[in-house]
């Protein structure tokens, strides 16, 4: 989808989920956000430091505070996970395996932790996670950072931990290809979870041009 903001992509996701019925195609998104603070809905305002001119969008997804920015791969998957047999504690597994054998690739080891979504290297985070499930169909996914400025993390708690340190993909092996990494994370994602993928370029029709 190239870059989009996320107010545009966010009403895009919740008509394609409102609109959809059983006989709907799941998708996968991937994009590229303009730099924006996101407010998941357990989201506390003491944990957005200093936004300074950075936009702040309260979105219905799970969890605390993030960043999106340019140089990170965002991946929206919108699964009738009622229909393909997965929980939602599955869905989340299957995200974080997908984007912890992306970084085994790169001779990165990573882990998930029980207690926080997502995904980290010695403690430090790379990958967010963050959901919505209605009518047994899920929306929203993941932000996996690759090359980008890390600075406004230090302006939030980011998803809501206090002092979290977060990293990204260039800084641990040098390499930073985001279309590489796209492309990775599909056979990834077709590897955990029962789908085949069909590829297509461009933006939905529900986004603006």
């Amino acid at each position: 989808m190239g870059s989009t903001r996320y107010g545009d992509t966010l009403a895009a996701m919740q008509a394609f989920t409102a609109e959809r019925n059983s006989d709907t195609g799941d998708e996968i998104w991937f994009t590229e956000h303009e730099p924006v603070f996101t407010q998941g809905q357990a989201g506390r305002a003491e944990h957005l430091l200093a936004p300074g001119g950075i936009e702040v969008v309260q979105s219905d997804r799970g969890g605390q505070v993030t960043y999106h920015g340019p140089g990170q791969v965002v991946g929206y998957l919108l699964f009738d996970i009622r229909r393909m047999g997965l929980s939602v504690r599955g869905l989340v597994s299957g995200i974080e395996n997908a984007i912890i054998n992306v970084l085994e690739e790169f001779g990165i080891a990573a882990s998930a932790r029980c207690d926080a979504p997502g995904v980290y290297v010695e403690g430090t985070k790379i990958a967010a996670l963050g959901l919505r499930v209605r009518r047994g169909c899920a929306y929203h996914g993941f932000a996996f950072n690759i090359d980008m400025d890390l600075s406004p993390f230090a302006r939030i708690n980011p998803c809501g931990m206090a002092g979290l340190a977060v990293t990204q993909l260039k800084d641990l092996c040098g390499e930073a290809d985001l279309a590489e990494v796209q492309s990775r994370l599909l056979r990834q994602l077709e590897q955990v979870y029962p789908i085949v993928t069909r590829r297509r370029s461009g933006i939905p029709d529900a986004l603006p041009a």
